[in-house]
């Protein structure tokens, strides 16, 4: 069984806010084992509870992924980080961000996967920690639908369906299996996209603020408005692979079982994971520590500088 893994150095980054239109400073931190990914908000003045990338700390799924704590601070857009973060193997990190979003960069999870395999990435000294999918788990939603069901597999594997009245869109299916740099080859690159005839009553709504065709695609019926095109004919489905990517990382945990969709989206996804959660009996935790619970133990900061240091 693999090895849990964090940042062999911090990084700092920044950019543009998708909804918000805020310029964003983030610096990605390593973390100790069992630690996952945590968020911490640096413009907040005081004291302030870090807020962990799992699914019971989601306030919010309206355009994004938002996560809160205890006190209201909350981080949005984290989606394509959490992709980037499970599709390189990247278990455990600290995120320091001086607002309430993380910058959409290009729209995609290519200049995170592009940070970690740059910066590198090192093994810790503790099991990954593994959920295998033992029964079938699924969540619908009208004409939407995922479910979960186990796979021979150890790692996750990923199938789905879009159908878009879009004629740019349309219908769109693929298939991925997270392991050998997949994720990084062929799904980091795609980018989030949208109507154009949807972006005035977003931004009247205090969304998209800070978007544009630098970190979208815009699509009119037939046609796709940024002036160099689609990455791939079907980018569509692969950025709606990146987010359920994304979105099942708040297990907290990787998924050894196969994930299938038709019409994806972030509120069935976080349905799914849910249903996942509260049925003990579709799953087991493949490293069986005698305290694992649902999600990892706090670290205290002794324990997290002396992990960093070694």
């Amino acid at each position: 069984m693999a090895d849990q893994c964090t940042l062999s150095d911090e990084v700092t980054l920044s950019g543009v806010a998708l909804h918000s239109g805020l310029d964003m400073n983030m610096t990605l931190k390593p973390a100790c084992v069992d630690y996952g990914i945590r968020f911490r908000r640096t413009d907040i003045i005081g004291p302030t509870e870090d807020i962990r990338a799992i699914a019971e700390n989601v306030t919010s799924l309206a355009r994004a992924t938002t996560i809160s704590n205890s006190a209201g601070h909350s981080v949005s857009t984290i989606e394509h980080l959490m992709a980037a973060c499970a599709g390189v193997g990247l278990d455990n990190m600290l995120v320091e961000i001086d607002g309430p979003e993380v910058p959409i960069m290009d729209g995609s999870s290519l200049d995170f996967c592009n940070i970690f395999n740059e910066g590198g990435v090192r093994l810790q000294s503790k099991p990954r920690r593994i959920i295998r999918i033992l029964e079938p788990v699924s969540f619908e939603s009208g004409p939407a639908s995922a479910s979960l069901r186990p796979s021979d597999r150890d790692v996750l594997s990923l199938s789905a369906r879009i159908e878009f009245e879009d004629r740019a869109i349309g219908t769109q299916q693929a298939s991925l299996v997270l392991e050998n740099g997949a994720f990084c080859k062929h799904l980091s690159y795609a980018r989030t996209f949208g109507r154009s005839s949807e972006l005035a009553g977003l931004q009247a709504k205090g969304l998209a603020l800070g978007g544009s065709l630098d970190n979208a695609i815009l699509v009119d019926d037939d046609m796709i408005i940024n002036p160099g095109g689609l990455r791939s004919a079907d980018e569509f489905i692969r950025h709606k692979l990146l987010d359920a990517i994304g979105d099942l990382a708040l297990t907290g945990a990787s998924i050894a079982g196969h994930y299938e969709a038709v019409r994806p989206g972030h509120a069935l996804n976080l349905g799914l994971v849910q249903a996942l959660l509260d049925t003990p009996t579709a799953w087991c935790w493949e490293r069986q520590d005698a305290d694992m619970d649902v999600y990892p133990s706090d670290q205290s900061a002794v324990d997290l500088a002396k992990e960093i240091r070694a």
